[in-house]
């Protein structure tokens, strides 16, 4: 258990948490959400103590251990990676330690022979003998295999530090684990197997994500930072922005009758437990939502970007073909003799662990790079807007937000631009900044908009998601399902991929497998489509 008790952090003029109480308790799941900037990694650096409130204080049971996900790739870089991760269990690393050095004496003292055996007493209740096994195991299943284990940290590329650093917080069973963003730097399978981790996980777990999905599996329990204050609610994301929404949609029906309301709000709890799977954190979830009441569900004043893609005109029935491409890139092959028909209506998501392959791809479909061999063909009727990874070009310029729009607008008129603007969250004196100063988030959105205004009736998009907070991503996801045209587009992002796409391709430098008879999560789990995919890899 771990207890918050009127808490506040100020920042100079700027308050972040304002009287903060709430109890985190064990064989629960916590997810930390809130919009950029409200200080969701802060507050997980309160709760491990690297960060002291400046009023009130976090109270947790004695004896008990907590452990936190470091963000800090190089902090270990003089160690071997396996003594990184036992560093992890703070006491147990210190007695091992001094063991080794009284072993080390040439000179060992009665003294000495007595403290050693508490330190042996100590590391045996600590289930010390299997300390290291475990660690190289724990590694193992991150990715990490035991022939790196003693290297130095410094050795390893970050993604790889990144997974040490991981197993380093999930170590030795901790009763309190703080994870910020765990899933960065994993792979599907490695993210998978982090999900059913975190579901077996008997102590308490507070997790930081902008992965959805991740959230929606692993999660009891959501708690949400707004107005510098904390609200604790049952259930996983998709039930706290669902029951949100609803709340907000009720609070608007002010002639609708309580009991009609309590109805409506009781069918909705009873169709997500009816969802509940087998896991043990989904049964947990199951058991608080049959409890909830009209009172338990409020609405969020978090706001959504309206995201919506329109056809000017709707596309004939070619829409493009793919024959024999290949390409590569410094001597590496990205793919090979791609041969794709794209039908009206496909959603297809390229997946794969070699980005730049996806990325090469779609530059020479939309004619940014040329093949080195293979040809391919656009539909005449076939209006195509592109959303580059890479939206540098776009912004090196001088124009402030309404003017770089008013470029991609038929409709030239401020007053459209700016109410389409307050729509994607640009509203009043925020559309009159320079494009050149934006966050990453906001050209990410006024990249959207311009999207929205060409009209297309095909979408190529390459990792539309980056740099987006939850709530544009949730709204992207809801206008790419929307969508009646065509969409080749690219995402790390599990649920918009699962939701988003009718059709799934992954190339490779041997081939590609290209399947729409399967979800995302059954593609993934596919023996069969395991085995093709060793034999392309």
């Amino acid at each position: 258990m771990i207890t918050v008790n009127n808490v506040f952090l100020r920042y100079g003029q700027r308050e972040l948490f304002s009287n903060v109480n709430i109890i985190f308790t064990p064989g629960n799941c916590y997810g930390l959400i809130g919009a950029n900037g409200t200080g969701k990694s802060t507050f997980l650096k309160i709760l491990s103590g690297e960060i002291e409130p400046t009023k009130g204080d976090i109270a947790i049971p004695p004896g008990k251990r907590v452990s936190s996900l470091k963000q800090d790739q190089f902090a270990f870089d003089e160690y071997t990676v396996l003594t990184t991760v036992l560093m992890g269990h703070k006491k147990l690393y210190e007695i091992m330690k001094e063991k080794d050095n009284i072993y080390a004496k040439a000179d060992f003292s009665d003294a000495d022979g007595i403290r050693v055996s508490e330190l042996e007493t100590e590391f045996d209740e600590l289930n010390g003998w299997n300390a290291e096994s475990d660690a190289v195991k724990l590694l193992n299943e991150l990715g990490i295999p035991e022939k790196l284990s003693e290297m130095k940290m410094q050795q390893l590329e970050a993604g790889q530090k990144m997974r040490v650093l991981l197993a380093q917080a999930l170590f030795g069973n901790p009763d309190i684990l703080l994870l910020d963003e765990p899933t960065n730097h994993l792979d599907i399978e490695t993210s998978m197997w982090l999900e059913e981790f975190l579901c077996n996980f008997e102590n308490t777990a507070i997790v930081v994500s902008h992965d959805r999905h991740f959230l929606n599996k692993v999660c009891t329990h959501v708690a949400d930072i707004d107005f510098s204050k904390i609200q604790l609610y049952s259930g996983n994301y998709d039930f706290w922005y669902e029951s949100s929404q609803l709340a907000l949609k009720q609070r608007g029906e002010s002639n609708k009758r309580i009991e009609e309301k309590r109805k409506e709000l009781m069918e909705f709890i009873a169709r997500f437990s009816a969802n509940a799977s087998k896991s043990r954190q989904a049964t947990s979830r199951k058991k608080t939502l049959e409890k909830l009441t009209l009172d338990d569900i409020r609405p969020s004043s978090r706001k959504y970007p309206y995201i919506n893609f329109e056809q000017e005109r709707e596309s004939g029935k070619n829409i493009l073909q793919i024959e024999n491409l290949s390409k590569s890139i410094d001597g590496q092959v990205m793919f090979k003799n791609l041969n794709i028909t794209v039908n009206k209506g496909d959603k297809i998501v390229f997946v794969g662990p070699n980005d730049l392959a996806k990325t090469t791809l779609f530059q020479i479909l939309t004619g940014e790079k040329e093949a080195d061999s293979g040809k391919f063909e656009w539909g005449v009727s076939i209006k195509k807007a592109y959303y580059p990874k890479d939206n540098t070009e776009y912004f090196n310029t001088d124009l402030n937000i309404i003017d770089w729009l008013r470029q991609y607008s038929e409709n030239k008129e401020e007053n459209f631009i700016r109410g389409f603007l307050g729509r994607m969250l640009f509203s009043g004196e925020e559309s009159l900044k320079p494009v050149k100063v934006l966050s990453g988030g906001e050209k990410v959105r006024c990249m959207l908009s311009r999207v929205m205004l060409m009209q297309p009736n095909m979408l190529v998009l390459d990792e539309p998601n980056n740099h987006l907070d939850m709530e544009s991503i949730t709204s992207l996801n809801k206008g790419l399902e929307r969508f009646k045209g065509t969409i080749l587009f690219s995402s790390h992002d599990h649920q918009l991929v699962e939701t988003v796409a009718n059709r799934i391709i992954e190339i490779t430098p041997k081939g590609y497998i290209d399947r729409a008879d399967t979800t995302y999560d059954e593609y993934l789990t596919n023996p069969n489509i395991k085995e093709q995919l060793k034999q392309l890899y």
